[in-house]
């Protein structure tokens, strides 16, 4: 089969690329012809009677792509071309916006952290007009406000005092956000559990001694983990109903069980085999196959 890999090449990390490479890797061991491209080597077009691609290359379309970037219209662009993606650019819009990803988990009612929408405002008002009190007594203190778009545990603040959470509100006017129960008993630790379709191949617990955050960007540890079956069924279940082939899934010790935290449909997997020894991309690679040629 021949197949593209899709990335992000504007992005400085080399983690992005890296994803890519390993991704690659696990294809060629299966005799795929597979090219790597950039989001920006492939210019979506559009006309009343042309929706194609714009490219310095002479391309043919592939017979699937793996998609790990989050740049929703190019993926939208190849499913209108009918090339099977991987994963489908409704789950990648999802996972990239957690507000939405909430909604849809909620929606399945799946276990996750009490969360209020703090709504839409596109010019700063004069005075804060939300009810700051209502919301600490819904969630108390201290609580986490998140921005629905970020990565790598950034754009999330823990909140300790009503000033503080008056001055961060202020500071976030015109940004999608939201305020979260503050799960204390999964402080500076969580579970990433990596699921490829039905079920999870590889799981780490990952902790951090100076911060909430326990993301291994952030300073955090990593090592290997032996899931529960609650903890396997929640991360499948959570992958599934943002309808995801694969994903990793950010799990919180809560006080009365598991909560799901985030789902990343493009979670870098790089650490996951340094820490487990597990190459995720194999697995990909496999459910992709399957995939296809039950389609088939």
């Amino acid at each position: 089969m021949n197949s593209w890999i899709i990335y992000n090449g504007n992005l400085p990390s080399s983690k992005f690329i890296d994803f890519a490479e390993m991704l690659k890797a696990a294809a060629l061991r299966k005799k795929h012809h597979v090219k790597i491209y950039k989001n920006n080597d492939l210019l979506s077009v559009l006309d009343f009677d042309n929706l194609n691609l714009l490219s310095k290359d002479n391309i043919k379309l592939p017979d699937y792509i793996i998609f790990t970037d989050k740049d929703v219209y190019l993926a939208n662009q190849f499913e209108l071309l009918n090339v099977p993606l991987f994963n489908s650019a409704r789950s990648i819009a999802i996972s990239d916006d957690k507000i939405a990803t909430y909604q849809a988990l909620a929606a399945k009612q799946l276990p996750i952290p009490k969360t209020i929408i703090a709504p839409k405002i596109f010019l700063k008002p004069k005075e804060n007009s939300l009810n700051i009190n209502a919301i600490i007594d819904e969630l108390g203190l201290p609580l986490i406000i998140k921005e629905s778009f970020g990565s790598f545990g950034e754009q999330v603040y823990l909140i300790h005092s009503k000033d503080e959470l008056v001055q961060k509100v202020d500071t976030l006017h015109s940004k999608p956000y939201m305020f979260q129960e503050f799960i204390n008993t999964s402080y500076g630790k969580d579970l990433r559990l990596q699921v490829v379709g039905d079920e999870v191949v590889a799981a780490m617990m990952r902790t951090s001694k100076n911060d909430f955050r326990a993301n291994i960007t952030s300073g955090g540890q990593m090592d290997p983990y032996q899931p529960t079956k609650k903890e396997i069924e929640l991360a499948v279940a959570g992958t599934k109903a943002i309808g995801a082939d694969f994903a990793g899934v950010d799990i919180l010790f809560g006080k009365n069980g598991p909560l799901i935290c985030e789902i990343n449909s493009n979670a870098h997997i790089r650490n996951m085999y340094e820490c487990t020894n597990i190459n995720v991309a194999d697995f990909i690679i496999e459910h992709i196959i399957k995939t296809i040629n039950n389609v088939r």
